[in-house]
């Protein structure tokens, strides 16, 4: 089952979908210079969690500075407005978040990408190792893996991994599956987030961020 995979991916980095990947990869690597932009796309992180990526890029779009100004309940108020499943969480989550928006700047530049996960999920609200991985994914980091349904299915579908009995995963579940990613990418010759990417395809139809 896993050849099977490996093949399938195989013909994808064969076809056009490869190129899709290649510019989302360059654009991950230009993104978030400041630290306006990397609190940006911490925002759009908690946001998609337990919602939608295609969500979480819209309301990112409409607010733009806002999450660095508005007040919790005009947050809330935003993102009821915008259709978000959980505003008043959501809000409150990016709120708190301000407080760690230097230190996440800076850490970036001292901590390795793993302690800097550790980080993330230990003391950002609303992130937990898929948040934090796909934060840093979203500003070039490209070795953590993104580990959600989409990903979680397709493994268990082609024999790779055991169904999880709980929809979430503890710390050391999400890095055994994680291994086992980072093993099919060695031997797929991409990067985790390149990875990612083409399964997400393959489950979806899409290339997001």
């Amino acid at each position: 089952m896993e050849t099977e995979l490996i093949r399938e991916i195989q013909k994808l980095k064969r076809s056009p979908v490869s190129r899709t990947v290649k510019e989302r990869m360059e654009q991950f690597q230009k993104a978030a210079k400041s630290n306006k932009d990397i609190f940006s796309e911490l925002c759009f992180c908690i946001l998609t969690a337990n919602y939608t990526a295609e969500g979480g890029i819209r309301i990112q779009k409409a607010l733009g500075s806002k999450f660095h100004k508005l007040s919790e309940k005009q947050l809330a108020s935003e993102l009821r407005s915008l259709g978000h499943r959980f505003p008043n969480m959501r809000a409150k989550f990016i709120y708190m978040a301000r407080e760690h928006a230097g230190a996440i700047g800076s850490k970036l530049h001292t901590c390795d990408p793993y302690e800097m996960r550790k980080w993330l999920a230990e003391n950002v609200h609303g992130l937990g190792y898929k948040e934090a991985s796909h934060f840093l994914r979203n500003i070039g980091i490209d070795d953590l893996a993104i580990i959600d349904f989409h990903i979680i299915d397709i493994l268990v579908k082609n024999g790779m991994i055991g169904k999880p009995k709980t929809k979430t995963l503890n710390k050391a579940r999400y890095l055994e599956i994680e291994s086992v990613l980072r093993n099919l990418a060695e031997k797929t010759r991409l990067s985790l987030a390149e990875l990612d990417l083409f399964l997400w395809y393959m489950e979806t139809g899409k290339v997001l961020k």
